[in-house]
Formats: C-alpha cells, structure tokens, sequence
C-alpha cells in the first residue's frame, strides 16, 4: 500500500512502542515516529528498525495535536506519494488487516475523511478502570461525529482543514472533527478491529486525572466552537457543571432554610445513573457492565467540574495550558 503512511506518537513506551511499531511494519513501511522528549530508548530502537523519527523541539510547549502535525508533515516529504495516514498512539498494536479494510472505505467514498475501528483494551480485566476505557471505547457503528486518537484519515481532508489544533491539551479529535463536518466531509466508525491499547491505569487517582482531562477537553471545546451550528460540547459542559457543581452547591445552601428536604436532590444522581444503564442496555452491554460504567458516569461529574473551573480559571488569568498527565512510563 504506497498510498499509506503510518504516524506514531509516543514519550517513554518502551516495549509498547516496540510492539506497535512492529505491527505496523508488517502493514506498511512509510512510518514516521514522533518522540515527545523520552528518556528511554525509544529514538534508538526506532531508528533502528529504519522508521523515519521527528524529535520534537522540547523548549516549546507539547501537545499530542503538535506532535501528530509535525509527523503527518514529515510523512509528506518522506512519502510525497501518500493518499492516507494511520495516526495512532505508542501504546497500541495495530491489528492485522485493519488498514486495507480503512483504505477501501476512504477509497469507496471520496466524501469520508476519517474512519475508526474499535480500540481494545488489552486487559480489560485487570483493574476497573482499564475495563472502564474499554467500555467506552466501544462506541456505535456508523457515521460518527468524531473519533479518538488512533484513526486513518485522508491527507486532502486534513490538510483542508490545517491539520490538528497544537494548542489543545486534549480532545484534539473531536475538535478536528468538528472543523471537517462544518467543511462537509464525513467520519465513519468500523465495525473492525482496529487497535490494542494498553491503558496500564491500575490507580483510582490516575482515572481522577484523567478524568479531570476529559473535562478540560469539555469546556476548551464549547469554548472554540460552542456557538458553532455543532454546538460542540456545550451540552455536555453544561451537563457537568449542573452536577458536579450546581445541585450540590444548591442542596448545601438550603440544607438549613429547607429544614433538609434539600437532601432529597441528591437522588437526583440515581436517576441519572439509571438513565445511564438503561442506555448502555439498549446497546446489549451486559448488566454488570452497564451498571459499571453507570456509576463512574456520575461520579466522573465531579472531578469533570474540576476540570471545566481548571480550565475557565486559565483563561481568566491568561496562563498557559499544561499537560493533565495521568499515566506512568513503560518499562523496557
């Protein structure tokens, strides 16, 4: 497949990043490997494994959006002749037949920018929370309104759109995503396999960070293009300042004028829970799955709500955005 390349992200993935550059050599060999900066031995092992390598300047602020920018614009001077790139993270495996299945979509349809398979987790049953990622990332088949980081898009597509916004700390996809519906092209979700990953969050505080992530990403992008025809994550962001910050606060002040009949909000959270495992049961998750992602759908409001004030809080002050990490380095 001349007319594809590969553009890998990644900082400190050690095997991981072995692993997914060797699935994705047995697919392709136009790949480009951008390191964020690891002290590992990344750079090396790539090289040498003969995958072009971008490293990036790390006196100028990262983001994952900068670093799939400057990778997809060494893939076009490396491999001018490329129609269609595979953008995916250091810690996932690319899996067998994945990208011909990608590239006769795009190519049966000049109108599809964009289409995405179903990430795994690779051990989904070791903690909650990597069982949690796995859960959402099983999103619905068909047209989509946005897809994740791992996603193979049409070159003509994304340089339309001036490629990834390298500001962003997170949500770059979905943010990229709006800028191409607006311009009427179209995501599509696969019913294939298409990526491994190994979300390696074994910890409730990192789920908390990245959760607090998840609502940054919320109300950076109601703020870019809130007032769009897309309303981008507006009701989300308004979704999660009511409960995660609104009704307790308004339970909390009246708990004493209403003599604490206020209390009787807070059953307010099991129904939106409720709501919650009834739509992942119409989806045909099972019940304990359904009940699962329920429960840390509503609590994820909170440290969500944190994220949004981070955020708010930033502007406000014109300080500059900083990474939310929340995982650890692989180890080699």
């Amino acid at each position: 497949m001349n007319n594809l390349g590969v553009v890998v992200i990644g900082r400190n993935e050690g095997k991981r990043l072995e692993v997914c550059l060797e699935s994705a050599l047995s697919q392709v060999t136009q790949i480009v490997y951008v390191d964020s900066g690891s002290t590992d031995s990344s750079v090396d092992m790539a090289r040498a494994k003969s995958v072009e390598v971008v490293e990036l300047d790390m006196s100028l602020p990262f983001t994952a959006a900068r670093a799939r920018n400057e990778g997809f614009n060494r893939l076009l001077v490396a491999f001018p002749e490329v129609e269609f790139v595979q953008f995916v993270d250091g810690d996932c495996c690319l899996v067998e037949g994945w990208m011909k299945t990608a590239v006769a979509k795009l190519s049966q349809n000049p109108k599809i920018a964009v289409v995405c398979g179903r990430r795994r987790e690779e051990f989904p049953d070791d903690t909650i929370y990597n069982k949690l990622c796995d859960l959402e990332w099983d999103t619905p088949v068909g047209e989509a309104i946005a897809c994740g980081g791992d996603a193979m898009m049409r070159v003509q597509a994304l340089q339309a759109v001036k490629g990834y916004n390298p500001t962003l700390i997170a949500g770059e996809e979905p943010e990229l995503c709006v800028r191409l519906r607006q311009q009427e092209w179209q995501i599509w979700r696969l019913d294939t396999e298409m990526t491994i990953h190994d979300a390696q969050i074994t910890k409730f505080s990192q789920w908390w960070k990245r959760t607090v992530r998840a609502g940054y990403a919320y109300a950076e992008g109601a703020y870019l293009h809130g007032s769009s025809p897309q309303k981008h994550w507006v009701k989300e962001s308004r979704s999660i300042w009511f409960w995660g910050l609104i009704l307790p606060l308004v339970v909390l002040v009246t708990i004493i004028p209403t003599h604490g009949l206020s209390l009787i909000l807070w059953l307010g959270y099991p129904y939106l829970g409720y709501r919650i495992y009834k739509y992942m049961r119409s989806r045909l998750f099972s019940d304990r799955n359904s009940a699962l992602y329920a429960a840390f759908c509503v609590l994820a409001k909170f440290p969500q709500a944190i994220g949004q004030g981070q955020f708010r809080g930033k502007k406000w002050l014109k300080q500059p955005q900083t990474l939310i990490e929340y995982k650890t380095s692989s180890q080699s």
